[in-house]
């Protein structure tokens, strides 16, 4: 057991089933060798028959099989600010997104700068498993939710988890979960498509820690939904996207407390790195317990949160696409914005063929700007100086000298993109929150955030702000939402 854990509140928790604590912590039931999610709905254990754990990783390593009935693969996670170790937390974003389904620990050791041995040393010291063990966790958990909703077969669903084979999946599958694929398979109920599209889509479902502020996220997006990529009706967002070198399309809605994402068929291998993205795009591992009555204390914001529980930053699927639609929204409207970044879309993007109506296109690639001619850019309204600043960026990303993921320091990253030509602050703060999803962003040099809180210069912006730590960026989205022009 995780030795910072309370477990008389983890006990208290779990008997009052409480959806705040979700994937806070498990609890494994030494009579029945299960472990659970707090908000299983089986029968409360007696509390001499509970031991508590903080992942699905590390009661599974003491021998616990994961329940069929509340199902913890599809527990949220930690938000970015929950993480004591950045290094930790770049070598968990990149496990989650795959990098340990083919490249070995070596590998993703020499990409954070590290050895193998001080990297699988720091892993264990704060996860309490290995990262290889940490990495198997994540990938029979993705077949688990697999076998339980979608319709893919055996094979495909072992490629689509990461498994390097048949053979190997069945055996780890059966060792994990004293059950076969197959027979985990026969005994699930299928699941139910959240809204209309071909039978192979692959349903995915996505938990959050309630209160979720969905209607106001889907409201934000769909303010900028760029024609050709993106779209948002009948409270479903749907678009086109990339994942590495796979092209495909997603559509998302809520249904029954849960986000109901289907994924085409295309991006099947890509999923292991899509559904920490999609986690991302709707910020649905963040606390917003924490954060609002964190940010209530303010009196100034207090009406705001009231009116607005459970208010997300709303993240991205591609955050190259985001960090250039950021530059094109310098000092220019949302519609503006909008319009600027569906031109450059429609210029350069790749063509795809998609059921959903509207969608056409997936964004450009790095690469395809990096190569584009700034006459080119200027041709479709950008000023000399925005189109050098996306050639510029583009370089980087493609190059790899700049790097927009998960794995990204927040503060690391602000730092190179304002060493780039004509990226300021409001810029590198703006692409921290929604491309990073880091929570304390804040772009204090924002026109309306300075109107709204009164003060004129960024410093006095700043200085409100500091009370608002490590939640400046819900801040800044309650503010912009209340003054009716959120960026």
């Amino acid at each position: 057991m995780n030795a910072t854990l309370d477990s008389d509140a983890c006990y208290r928790a779990l008997a009052a089933r409480d959806a705040r604590f979700d994937g806070l912590f498990f609890v494994g039931v030494t009579t029945t060798g299960i472990y659970c999610r707090p908000v299983c709905r089986a029968r409360t254990p007696a509390r001499a028959r509970c031991v508590f754990f903080r992942r699905p990783a590390e009661a599974e390593r003491e021998g616990f099989r994961a329940c069929f009935r509340c199902r913890p693969e599809l527990a949220p996670g930690a938000s970015p600010a929950e993480s004591t170790s950045r290094l930790v937390a770049q070598a968990t974003a990149r496990i989650d997104a795959g990098a340990l389904n083919e490249a070995g620990l070596d590998e993703l050791a020499r990409e954070l700068g590290v050895t193998a041995r001080h990297l699988r040393r720091a892993v264990r010291e704060e996860l309490g498993v290995s990262p290889v063990a940490l990495a198997q966790s994540r990938r029979l958990a993705l077949a688990k939710h697999l076998l339980h909703d979608s319709s893919l077969s055996m094979a495909e669903v072992a490629l689509t988890s990461g498994f390097a084979s048949i053979r190997r999946f069945n055996a780890a599958f059966r060792a994990r979960y004293e059950r076969s694929p197959s027979e985990l398979r026969r005994s699930a109920r299928p699941g139910t498509a959240a809204v209309p599209a071909p039978r192979d889509a692959i349903p995915l479902t996505l938990a959050y820690r309630p209160p979720f502020g969905f209607g106001a996220l889907l409201a934000f997006l769909g303010a900028r939904a760029l024609p050709g990529v993106e779209r948002v009706e009948g409270g479903t967002y749907a678009r086109t996207a990339r994942v590495g070198e796979r092209t495909g399309w997603i559509a998302v809605s809520h249904e029954g407390g849960a986000l109901r994402a289907l994924v085409s068929p295309s991006l099947a291998t890509a999923v292991t790195a899509l559904v920490p993205r999609l986690r991302r795009l709707f910020d649905l591992d963040a606390r917003p317990d924490a954060i609002d009555e964190h940010l209530a204390a303010d009196r100034a914001l207090r009406p705001l949160v009231r009116r607005r529980p459970g208010l997300r930053i709303p993240g991205s699927l591609d955050p190259f696409e985001i960090a250039v639609r950021a530059v094109l929204g310098q000092q220019v409207s949302v519609r503006a914005a909008r319009t600027l970044a569906g031109r450059v879309a429609s210029a350069f993007g790749a063509p795809i063929a998609t059921p959903i109506e509207g969608l056409s296109f997936v964004f450009p690639a790095a690469e395809r700007l990096a190569d584009a001619a700034e006459h080119a850019l200027t041709g479709l309204g950008l000023t000399s100086a925005r189109a050098r600043t996306i050639r510029a960026l583009a370089r980087a990303v493609a190059s790899g000298t700049l790097r927009l993921d998960a794995a990204a320091d927040p503060r690391s990253l602000v730092d190179e993109l304002l060493a780039l030509p004509g990226v300021g602050p409001w810029t590198a703060q703006y692409v921290a929150m929604r491309a990073l999803g880091a929570p304390d962003a804040f772009p204090d040099g924002d026109l309306v955030l300075r109107r709204v809180l009164g003060v004129r210069a960024p410093r006095e912006a700043l200085a409100r702000a500091e009370r608002w730590r490590p939640w400046r960026a819900y801040a800044a989205l309650h503010l912009w939402t209340s003054a009716g022009d959120p960026r």
